[in-house]
């Protein structure tokens, strides 16, 4: 019934910028706290950056800097804005988030991943 649908990824050269979304379905769902996560080949997966309701946020180190989480309550979205990539950032990104609709909390759900591709 819920779904976190995810774009924005895509094939950038080093120093290039993407921004990513990650929108809760449905006109009744609101995203509460909700981290990015992304899996690198031969790495296991890791947070990225994360995002809680009080609008606290933390980043890995590798990322600090050059990546920046954000939300858009009345859209249900959100975002991670990437500039000065890097190939090491070259990865699957996921979006996690907690998901609330009709003064409820439905569930933690996942997006489906997109593919960000970083070349030198």
């Amino acid at each position: 019934q819920v779904q976190l649908v995810e774009s924005g990824g895509g094939a950038v050269q080093a120093g290039g910028s993407l921004r990513l979304s990650c929108a809760a379905s449905g006109s009744r769902f609101s995203i509460n706290a909700m981290g990015w996560y992304r899996r690198a080949p031969g790495k296991p997966r890791e947070l990225v950056a994360g995002l809680t309701s009080g609008g606290s946020t933390n980043y890995r180190d590798s990322v600090k800097g050059r990546f920046t989480i954000s939300r858009d309550n009345a859209k249900n979205t959100v975002y991670l804005q990437m500039n000065s990539l890097k190939p090491e950032d070259t990865a699957a990104y996921y979006c996690n988030a907690d998901v609330f609709g009709d003064s409820s909390y439905l569930g933690n759900y996942w997006g489906q991943g997109t593919q960000v591709t970083v070349s030198s």
